[in-house]
């Protein structure tokens, strides 16, 4: 028996990898997160699975239901969305799993920043521009962000910024940034990446807020920052297809 955490993808049923599709299909145990899964996912779990959305449920009831199919000798497919490795509580998850002995596997995702660069057409890392992607949040209503994570210090090393679960923090993500990116600096705000309903709002640091307000979007959102966003062909190529450049696989000529 096995408990296998696998990320869905940011919300395009065929944006799952086959592993994944695979295991949810023979699991005859399935807990997923409630409304960050699409039901098209769900459906390849066998007709006769258990499947059950987490989303109302704590750690205790969760584990609960692990126990149970473990004590039965049933494999799990415990479903979340993105990428198990980003923000998918899935560590205090696997240190009970560790304590009741239950193995478990971890499955990739699609996450959701990927699927955003995909969709807008941008790469995240352009020569001269940025070669570093901070993946990030603030702190809400969940836990406080360690020492030295505030915006306001990731912010001073003027890299590209995905920030998760900080839409209706925004007014206090501009504060941060500003003093470093400045207002004028790209920002797109992108909601529910690859759902039927994605939406991308385009802005600056400076005007950013007043168009997410009047979006009325206020959940399930990512907010991009950084000037890739807004580079617009101007950007030096890289070394890797240059002509010049030489490597193991492209020797010089002699």
């Amino acid at each position: 028996m096995t408990v296998y955490f696998i990320g869905a993808g940011p919300g395009a049923p065929d944006l799952i990898t086959l592993r994944g599709r695979d295991l949810i299909a023979r699991c005859p145990v399935c807990l997923y997160a409630g409304s960050l899964v699409p039901a098209e996912i769900l459906s390849h779990a066998p007709g006769d699975a258990k499947v059950i959305d987490t989303a109302p449920l704590h750690l205790d009831q969760i584990v609960g239901h692990f126990a149970a199919a473990h004590a039965l000798g049933q494999d799990v497919a415990r479903v979340h969305s993105g990428d198990p490795s980003l923000y998918g509580a899935i560590g205090e998850q696997m240190r009970r799993l560790d304590m009741l002995e239950i193995p478990y596997e971890v499955v990739p995702g699609v996450p959701a920043f990927a699927a955003a660069s995909a969709a807008l057409k941008r790469e995240f890392t352009l020569p001269g521009i940025s070669q570093t992607v901070i993946l990030t949040r603030t702190a809400v209503r969940a836990s406080d962000m360690p020492a030295g994570e505030e915006l306001s210090e990731l912010g001073r090393a003027g890299a590209t910024l995905a920030i998760h679960l900080s839409v209706n923090n925004l007014a206090n993500v501009v504060r941060d940034l500003e003093p470093h990116y400045g207002a004028d600096c790209p920002v797109v705000v992108a909601y529910r990446v690859s759902w039927p309903d994605e939406r991308f709002i385009h802005g600056r640091l400076g005007d950013i807020r007043e168009k997410v307000k009047a979006s009325g979007i206020t959940r399930t959102a990512l907010i991009l920052v950084g000037e890739v966003l807004g580079s617009d062909g101007l950007f030096e190529d890289s070394r890797l297809y240059d002509a010049s450049h030489h490597h193991v696989l492209r020797p010089a000529k002699r």
